[in-house]
């Protein structure tokens, strides 16, 4: 059977990326550009793509535990150990690393399948810098940082570090399926109150299919696990060590098959490099000059070290983690957020002071 090869978590993660890298080229799905045009545009739309992409994601991933294909305890996101630390610090480098950057590691991605050489170095450091914190020298801080410092939720009886585990530790009471109902009723209002979002059928089937890959992640890899004879790693999209584990398996081979995670990578570049073909705007695109190259790897770098420090990127812990509620999610992406801000605030406002009053809104295009 399929779900028994050695391949069969490469063949889902290639199947998976190539959906998430042809649906974000196709859209224009970028969490940076979706942040700079609400600040400076006054345009949500994206931001609000993005949000239906993390509701989706959280009934569909609700759907599979009810139906017991999927136990969200086998994921990583779910311990009960949080590195509060890292999600701050992590989340606010990610974010300023973005900035420079002008989009995160999976646009980084989804620019490489249309020929940037620019998306190309910034997958490499940023993969090599992710693995550096998460195995190398690098790996020493984040244990005495992240590691040493994390608050562990069990000391309040919760089972996990979800919402809904942690309700349950404070009440005494299994409120799960009202918890999940609650944030999945705000999500919904906050989306829909907008009547050009609503009848925007475009980014709503965006929204949609990005979070069921979301989902399609942890059914794949729980299905495979139950049926392999070798460990299986239950996980869903995120796009900051992967890259790293990419870049080991094509110049290395201990033994092991490159996992979901990796197959997701090519398939992003696959996937957005179909798109892109289709609507001919496949071109090699290098940095201008030196500063914009400088500019590049130092934002590449942030977000490899910040992406280790806080378990997850916009996606990993934007969508994946968010999927199942856990308390991480929400930390990591208003820090995120803020380093996104205090670095366009630097690039386009020429301090990062002006992170702290209002953006000026320029017209939307």
């Amino acid at each position: 059977m399929i779900l028994e090869s050695g391949f069969a978590p490469l063949i889902a993660g290639v199947c998976a990326g190539v959906v998430l890298g042809y649906v974000a080229r196709r859209r224009h799905f970028c969490t940076m550009t979706s942040l700079e045009r609400h600040w400076y545009a006054g345009d949500s739309t994206g931001l609000r793509t993005w949000g239906l992409a993390i509701l989706a994601a959280i009934v569909l991933t609700q759907v599979l535990i009810g139906f017991g294909l999927f136990d969200p305890a086998d994921s990583f996101y779910t311990t009960t150990s949080f590195g509060w630390t890292g999600a701050i610090l992590g989340g606010l480098a990610f974010g300023f690393g973005m900035a420079l950057v002008g989009t995160c590691g999976f646009g980084a991605l989804v620019r490489l399948g249309g020929g940037s050489l620019r998306g190309l170095i910034v997958v490499l450091v940023l993969g090599l810098s992710a693995l550096a914190a998460q195995r190398g020298i690098l790996a020493l801080g984040r244990v005495a940082i992240v590691d040493e410092v994390a608050f562990d939720f069990a000391r309040l009886g919760a089972p996990d570090q979800t919402l809904p585990g942690l309700v349950r530790a404070l009440t005494g009471l299994d409120l799960g399926p009202v918890v999940v109902t609650a944030v999945c009723l705000a999500l919904a209002l906050w989306l829909w109150r907008d009547s050009s979002f609503r009848h925007d059928r475009g980014h709503n089937l965006t929204g949609l299919a990005i979070g069921g890959v979301i989902a399609f992640g942890w059914m794949a890899t729980s299905l495979i696990a139950r049926a392999s004879f070798d460990p299986v790693q239950i996980e869903s999209a995120s796009f900051v060590v992967p890259p790293g584990d990419l870049i080991l398996n094509a110049i290395t081979y201990t033994g092991a098959l490159p996992d979901y995670g990796v197959g997701v990578v090519a398939g992003v570049v696959i996937g957005a490099a179909v798109a892109a073909w289709q609507r001919r705007e496949v071109r090699w695109e290098a940095c201008d000059d030196a500063r914009e190259l400088s500019r590049h790897l130092l934002g590449a770098v942030l977000m490899g070290v910040g992406g280790v420090f806080s378990l997850g990127c916009t996606i990993g812990q934007g969508i994946s983690a968010a999927s199942l509620l856990t308390i991480s999610a929400p930390v990591v992406l208003l820090s995120i957020g803020i380093g996104a801000r205090l670095g366009l605030a630097y690039i386009l406002e020429g301090s990062i002071r002006h992170a702290f009053t209002r953006a000026e809104r320029f017209p939307a295009e």
